[in-house]
Formats: structure tokens, sequence, C-alpha cells
């Protein structure tokens, strides 16, 4: 393989793998570094219905639109050449890129109804790592989004 295609290769790669490090779904122990220090309630309740659903894949094009340009800059002998291989690399990253990262982005969750112990009933949207069930016990933590963890063993009875 030529110098200019290793590189070539290698910048493929490099873009794939910052446009899509940022993809990778959060799980039920892991939290947004914005939510350090964010203030939320606490409540206890059980689910009562639980229903898959799909979720739609994001498509914002910006990375794999610069890297398809900067390789397609890189193609050509002048710099007529190398404006339209950028163009052209723009466009063809933009549109194959998108498709990637849509599939990518794209999964399975859970419609979850709850029903808290203070009454009514709420629905929360999640992945359900955990294989939670209806019936089961659970905690809700509230900041700007709700999720919901399987409660331990007593809480819901000794908490005041």
């Amino acid at each position: 393989m030529s110098n200019r295609w290793s590189s070539l290769f290698c910048g493929v790669c490099t873009a794939l793998l910052l446009t899509f490090a940022g993809c990778a779904p959060a799980t039920n122990t892991t939290v947004d570094r914005r939510m350090l220090g964010a203030q939320g309630t606490v409540y206890w309740g059980t689910i009562i219905a639980a229903r898959p659903v799909m979720v739609s894949g994001t498509r914002s094009g910006i990375g794999p639109a610069v890297g398809g340009g900067l390789l397609g800059s890189t193609v050509g002998g002048d710099w007529r050449g190398r404006t339209v291989g950028g163009v052209v690399g723009a466009l063809a990253g933009g549109v194959v890129g998108g498709a990637i990262e849509e599939s990518a982005t794209r999964g399975e969750a859970y419609e979850f109804i709850i029903r808290p112990d203070f009454g009514g009933e709420r629905v929360i949207t999640q992945t359900n790592e955990l294989g939670l069930q209806v019936g089961e016990r659970i905690i809700v933590t509230e900041t700007d989004m709700a999720r919901i963890s399987r409660a331990p063993d007593g809480t819901a009875a000794t908490r005041r």
C-alpha cells in the first residue's frame, strides 16, 4: 500500500472513530457529565406496564462531511482538482456517513408505565439493560430527565 493510500485509510478511520466516539450508549450505571451536581427528586413506585419501542437514530452529518471533505481534498493534482475532490468528498461523506450514523444510533428501548407510591401514573422511556419487569419495585430519579432503577429489597418500606 502506498503512503498516499495509507494516509487516506488512516484519515478515514480517524474520521469514523471521532464521529462515533460520542455514540456509545449510556448504561444504567453511567451518567452524563452534565449531571454532576444536578439536583433532582427521587421516589419509589411499581412498574404496571411495559412495551418495547424503537428509538430513531440521529443524522447530523457534520463529522462524515468534514472527514469526506478533508479526504476528498487530498485527491487531484492542482488546486482545482483538490477543490472539486473536497466538495464531492464532503457531499459523499455526508450522505454515506449520515446513513451509517443513523444506523449506529438507532436502537431498542422500553416505555414503562409506573405507579408512584404517592399516586397517579407516569411514563418513562429508557433502555432496559437491567431486565426490569412488570410488577417490580423501582426507584425513579428525576433531574432534567427521569431514570428507573431496581429498588433494593425493603427500601420503600423503610423510607420516610
